[in-house]
């Protein structure tokens, strides 16, 4: 019965910009509003947003102690995920997908170790709310998970999106 009442979680979308007009505190400073955390299972072949990434407390990062140093995972039981920092950007025909920058994280939960690179999810992050695109990096598998994800969550973002978006998440099927 909870699995039936579970809410879909959506994208953060943005809203009128609180300082329009206002030359106060806080012009200048980056809003985190418009950006979601999109994870990409490559073994279940799944998509989905943990808003808890925001703050490095998503489910696949509960529990796992990280190391910058990938050596230091065992290989043995690891699983290889992708962090997806999508930026979601208003146009005169409506929303769309702005900016994606893909951040490799390798989990072996059985040992409670994980990798991931903090300056590559910051830079990433930042790189994605400026309306770049970085996800050459990624695997073709993981590239059409995300694509079918981003195309069957929202259609209309989707068609609305750079062609750069979806050449660069185009796969050889």
């Amino acid at each position: 019965m909870e699995n039936e009442k579970k809410q879909k979680v959506g994208f953060n979308i943005i809203k009128d910009a609180p300082t329009d007009g206002h030359k106060g505190f806080g012009i200048g400073s980056l809003s985190l509003e418009n950006i979601s955390p999109v994870f990409v299972d490559v073994e279940a072949e799944e998509a989905f947003i943990d808003v808890g990434a925001m703050h490095g407390r998503s489910q696949i990062e509960r529990k796992i102690r990280f190391s910058p140093d990938r050596s230091t995972v065992p290989e043995e039981g690891a699983k290889l995920y992708w962090l997806v920092w999508v930026t979601v950007d208003r146009k005169e025909e409506g929303l769309y997908y702005a900016g994606v920058g893909a951040c490799e994280m390798v989990i072996n939960r059985p040992e409670r170790r994980g990798y991931k690179s903090m300056p590559e999810h910051v830079n990433h992050m930042d790189k994605s709310l400026k309306g770049k695109i970085i996800v050459d990096h990624m695997d073709d598998k993981s590239k059409m998970i995300l694509s079918d994800f981003l195309k069957n969550y929202n259609e209309e973002f989707w068609r609305l999106s750079s062609d750069e978006l979806k050449s660069a998440l185009q796969t050889e099927k």
